[in-house]
């Protein structure tokens, strides 16, 4: 080691921003395994590093005894203080015990804890940059599949997106480049690991607050997401000003915004509906495309009973029950849906008060 040395980890300190000292220390640290393993010795013993000059010494501790035991690791008082008349009994003694040839061994030892430091300071700069990304959107490119995951190379560190979270109509190329939801950081053993979602609600909210400046800027609030990954999504709108309509916010001139998030999900559905403080036009408002006559809130059982017209039961309830699956899951309610016939033949006569609800939503294929 000389002056080289030291110079070496100042510049490491300056442009990887590991500290020189911390790295002296561990150095120090990795020398005595490297001390003991390579002369087969159990001695007690400290490997100083002199910080200006990088000149590397060994020393062998030994406890001041009164009668000896161990050579290795105890000398007597009558020894001790002939190297120095100070030490008492208890006392710890240091003898330079440096090899001859222990500074290849050192330098060795060295450039291992160099390197392993360096890469434990770069993969916590990236943990650190990725954490502060969860629940973002991150544009890579994928680079390979097995037969659990992509593999999406983020720059500075490659992403896994499991197949379970690759929407239904999906399939990547080598290559292709892709957007995604980071749904979790880890910091691992082998670096920070970073899961990528396709499917995840909030891929859907982080588009849109790409997308409409109004919701960027706080103006428009996206209160709640309902998704079923690559079919069908209903996302509930709220103006802080009421100059500024959430829904046409959204949609943007001519359907622009919201059509380039469709285009973005390969052509996944997407229903805007105005969030409502009243339970009972909020929901109705959810069950959009259809139109709603009635709606009777149940609190205790947070359930609704809606009534639709007879030929807009299929739609309210959509196929396969989607439109009202999402609809509750939108709002947070249970929502029972009958036809106007169905409600007659239940109750005796619809008890709708409002002849048609107004329906401030938007559908979009």
């Amino acid at each position: 080691m000389n002056m080289d040395f030291i110079e070496a980890l100042a510049e490491i300190e300056r442009e990887k921003g590991i500290s020189k000292d911390l790295l002296i220390d561990a150095i120090e640290a990795a020398m005595i395994s490297s001390y003991k393993r390579n002369f087969n010795t159990a001695q007690n013993v400290r490997v100083d590093i002199n910080r200006q000059t990088g000149t590397i010494r060994v020393y062998a501790r030994k406890t001041v005894v009164e009668d000896v035991l161990d050579p290795r690791l105890e000398i007597t008082l009558h020894a001790a203080r002939e190297i120095n008349q100070n030490y008492t009994m208890d006392d710890i003694v240091e003898i330079e015990v440096t090899p001859r040839d222990f500074g290849r061994i050192a330098a060795q030892t060295a450039k291992q804890v160099v390197t392993q430091r360096i890469r434990e300071a770069e993969r916590g700069l990236i943990y650190n940059a990725f954490i502060e990304k969860e629940e973002d959107i991150v544009t890579g490119i994928v680079q390979r599949q097995d037969q659990r995951h992509y593999y999406i190379d983020l720059g500075k560190v490659e992403a896994v997106l499991p197949l379970t979270e690759v929407m239904p109509n999906e399939k990547f190329k080598q290559g292709e480049r892709v957007k995604a939801y980071i749904t979790k950081v880890e910091n691992t053993t082998k670096g920070p690991q970073i899961i990528l979602s396709r499917t995840h609600p909030g891929l859907l909210k982080r588009l849109f607050e790409l997308e409409v400046p109004e919701i960027y800027e706080g103006v428009v609030e996206i209160k709640s997401v309902a998704r079923e990954a690559g079919f069908r999504s209903k996302i509930a709108v709220h103006s802080r000003n009421t100059e500024v309509d959430p829904v046409g916010s959204c949609v943007g001139p001519k359907g622009l915004r919201v059509q380039t998030i469709v285009g973005e999900l390969r052509g996944e559905k997407i229903d805007i509906v105005r969030w409502m403080e009243s339970v009972e036009e909020y929901v109705a408002n959810a069950l959009s495309p259809s139109k709603v006559l009635e709606v009777n809130v149940f609190e205790n059982e947070k359930m609704a009973r809606v009534i639709v017209p007879d030929y807009q039961l299929s739609l309210a309830i959509g196929i396969k029950g989607q439109n009202a699956r999402l609809a509750a899951k939108l709002t947070g309610w249970k929502i029972d849906i009958k036809s106007e016939a169905q409600a007659e033949q239940e109750y005796g006569r619809p008890r709708s008060q409002i002849e048609e609800m107004h329906q401030d939503s938007v559908s979009f294929d």
